[in-house]
């Protein structure tokens, strides 16, 4: 058995910075401060909820994964973010109406002592939204500065020992990597000369990296995951994890995929179609925001189904996203999929999946669970690029060269097995011989 890896204690307080209180960081914040007083349950929750086995099958060892790794309390979690509107975060959490009103109620208190800093934003990569609490400076550089004086406040006054962030704002148009993304040098001097190229979500993942703030990003925008600031991450020693929550129609199709590759069942179509109200969708009805999450979405069968393998089964596959804003939803998402499949002797067959779910809601526990497990790779000294937490991302970060991994059992092993590597357990491989020789 190997050595295991020495982990700090999760001693003090953890502060978790939110960038954008909107429906997902007012679900998540509402819903940990719920929790820890007895008032719900951490539903969708590995960190609170989730075991990993450990050892053999007759063994019988299945402890809480709580039990297994030091993570911080939710009791020593302090929140606090940045938004373009000036709501404290019961505000917000009303007008997302993602939450019971009965339920906020019982946590108003809490909520309403967190008011967000003025933010980091600009209309250029988010057209659909702007508001009033927007910092002003002399380039993106000043603005970054004023975001780490923000985070080293935070801080202080709330005696914190760490820190996490979060990227939960809004999805911004579509970019790919340019010469200013290639050399911190070049990233620091784009920031002095207000290169387009560097976004608002760009700024504060510099600032948070620049700092020793392991930071993730929950939208599917161009943000940590440049050659400039993974290098960065590096030398500051600070985890990255990325990018865009996999919450709802992405969740199912890296369930279902999985399972109709693995009986080798040929798919000649797959129509996607969303309908959601939320701020997200809203922004998402900008065609240049759209492109962003559609690489996000369709990425995702390329890589499970593997058509360079399988090119009589997945070569000529016709993959079709759609979103759909639809004011009268709001947060209740509803997509819709149809799979044209192929089977034995070429026979058509089809499977049609309509999930009508809480886009927040899916994503709070999510948000959780990143945070908590950021801040262990930080006191495990991990750092750089963890592709262990592939499991909560559409497009998981990860080293040049390598291609994604997708499918979701094979992310959630990734994941189990990293943490029985850092308590030094056996790798669990489910080779099963040992129980028969």
């Amino acid at each position: 058995m190997a050595e295991p890896i020495d982990i700090a204690p999760a001693r003090g307080r953890l502060g978790v910075l939110l960038v954008g209180l909107g429906a997902v960081s007012t679900t998540t914040i509402a819903g940990t401060i719920a929790v820890r007083k007895g008032f719900a349950r951490p539903i969708g929750s590995l960190t609170q909820m989730g075991t990993v086995r450990l050892g053999k099958r007759t063994e019988g060892r299945s402890p809480k994964i709580s039990d297994v790794v030091p993570l911080t309390a939710l009791d020593d979690l302090v929140f606090g973010g940045w938004d373009i509107f000036e709501d404290d975060c019961y505000a917000a959490a009303r007008t997302a109406g993602v939450i019971d009103p009965s339920l906020l109620e019982k946590v108003r208190p809490e909520l309403e002592q967190i008011r967000p800093w003025p933010a980091v934003f600009d209309q250029h990569y988010v057209k659909r939204l702007d508001g009033p609490n927007v910092k002003k400076g002399r380039n993106k550089r000043d603005l970054a500065e004023q975001v780490v004086a923000d985070i080293r406040r935070f801080k202080a006054e709330h005696a914190l020992d760490r820190l996490v962030m979060v990227w939960c704002g809004s999805t911004e148009i579509f970019m790919t990597e340019s010469p200013a993304h290639v050399t911190i040098e070049s990233f620091e001097n784009a920031l002095e000369k207000n290169d387009p190229a560097i976004p608002s979500s760009m700024v504060y993942a510099y600032a948070a990296i620049r700092e020793g703030v392991p930071y993730a990003n929950a939208a599917p925008n161009l943000s940590a995951d440049i050659p400039a600031l993974v290098s960065l991450a590096l030398k500051t020693r600070t985890p990255l994890a990325g990018k865009d929550l996999k919450t709802g129609q992405t969740l199912i199709k890296t369930i279902v995929a999985p399972g109709l590759k693995a009986r080798l069942l040929g798919v000649q179509g797959w129509y996607s179609t969303n309908i959601l109200g939320n701020r997200d969708g809203e922004v998402l009805d900008d065609p240049e925001s759209f492109k962003t999450k559609e690489e996000s979405k369709k990425s995702v069968l390329d890589y499970i189904l593997q058509p360079q393998l399988y090119p009589e089964l997945y070569e000529n596959l016709c993959h079709v996203v759609r979103i759909n804003y639809y004011p009268p939803r709001g947060d209740n998402k509803e997509g819709w999929d149809n799979i044209d499949l192929v089977g034995w002797l070429g026979y058509p067959m089809q499977l049609k999946i309509n999930f009508l779910c809480r886009d927040s809601i899916l994503a709070a526990p999510i948000v959780l669970d990143v945070a908590l497990f950021l801040d262990l790779a930080s006191r495990a000294n991990m750092y750089g690029i963890q592709e262990w937490l592939s499991f909560y991302f559409k497009s998981p970060v990860h080293a040049p060269g390598l291609y994604p991994e997708h499918d979701l059992f094979i992310q959630l092993m990734k994941l189990k097995n990293t943490l029985r590597f850092l308590k030094g357990e056996e790798l669990i491989t489910h080779l099963g011989r040992e129980y028969y020789d």
